[in-house]
């Protein structure tokens, strides 16, 4: 008789493909929730589907003010369509009513307050029975441009002001997840990300958010060439890469609360705040530099090779994606059957 099939980590799909990189001026416009969800529901591989969806507090899709009666609406909603809610992103930045972790004792004020908000949603799903697993994610809210002016000073607020999120999630019962990402002032290398981390040393309450395509680019130094992994003539030879996440997730691997399953081809996007961001690629783009399956288990699996079983579900990130394509259920089948194999590869039965 065949084993069983793992059932976990479970599978989600982020919802915030919808709204990131849409909605502005020249832009395409936002993919509403109930389209996210539905393309979502309806994957399929061989009798396996999404078991879940990470969301974005953010409006059109989720106001961080909601009242509990509209939260309980959408969950109901969510739960009608076989998924459960995982991961919840705070909107932490400016435009979104937020400020910079490393700004004004206002601007902070404001960062704090909505991670406070957004702590509060998640516990809302925990308490309906739509969110058995998850973290609160967030970053610095500040560019790399304005984090050089001032490095020393400007990591010391950005850990402060984690620290007191960190407080505000504990009394929620919450996990903060920082992301890691180019993008972000004080988070833009590993090393800095490190820093910051054990700045803040409350691995219970505040940690990692790995995503394949950002790390990838920690790897390849881009916005800290000073801290790269791989020689200035890196052509990409197996040996090179693979000491390179050897490395990388050595470092980062037991700070990492929250994994999200991606595809990059080693280049950047750069657009508005994000200063040279990664470029999400399908999961079956040809150009795609990892190998996602084998790949994820540099953050899956521990320094000996054991699973790890740390994260009970995992997410597939693919931001900025044409609508066209986000629109195709083609496209999520794609990316379901890659999840499937991470799972058959670094997964478990329970």
């Amino acid at each position: 008789m065949k084993t069983p099939p793992n059932n976990f980590p479970k599978l989600h799909n982020a919802m915030w493909p919808g709204l990131v990189g849409k909605g502005s001026p020249g832009a395409e416009p936002c993919i509403d929730l109930d389209t996210m969800l539905d393309l979502t529901a309806q994957a399929e591989v061989n009798g396996s589907r999404f078991d879940g969806v990470d969301i974005f507090l953010f409006e059109p899709h989720i106001n961080i003010d909601s009242s509990d009666a509209g939260l309980k609406r959408l969950a109901d909603k969510i739960a009608a369509k076989g998924l459960v809610v995982g991961s919840v992103v705070a909107p932490i930045w400016p435009p979104t009513g937020g400020g910079s972790a490393m700004g004004s004792d206002d601007e902070r004020k404001k960062f704090i307050g909505q991670v406070a908000k957004a702590c509060r949603i998640a516990g809302k799903f925990r308490a309906l029975g739509v969110r058995p697993h998850g973290v609160v994610r967030i970053d610095s809210a500040c560019s790399v441009t304005d984090w050089d002016k001032n490095p020393k000073g400007n990591t010391q607020k950005i850990i402060a002001t984690f620290k007191e999120a960190a407080r505000v999630a504990k009394d929620h019962g919450e996990r903060l997840a920082a992301e890691g990402e180019i993008c972000w002032g004080g988070m833009h290398s590993w090393k800095y990300m490190l820093q910051v981390l054990e700045g803040v040393g409350q691995p219970k309450w505040l940690g990692f958010q790995a995503d394949m395509a950002h790390t990838l680019l920690y790897v390849l130094g881009f916005n800290a060439p000073e801290h790269r992994l791989v020689p200035g003539k890196f052509s990409w030879e197996p040996d090179k890469f693979h000491a390179a996440m050897k490395k990388l997730t050595a470092a980062l691997r037991l700070w990492t609360l929250d994994f999200h399953v991606a595809q990059n081809d080693g280049t950047v996007l750069g657009s508005g705040t994000h200063e040279k961001t990664g470029h999400h690629c399908l999961a079956t783009d040809p150009n795609g530099k990892l190998n996602i399956a084998r790949d994820a288990g540099y953050w899956m699996r521990d320094a000996a090779g054991k699973v790890t079983r740390k994260f009970r579900h995992i997410c597939w990130d693919g931001c900025m994606f044409p609508n066209a394509v986000m629109r195709q259920q083609q496209t999520w089948n794609d990316i379901l059957a890659a999840m499937i194999q991470v799972r058959e590869n670094h997964g478990w039965r329970e």
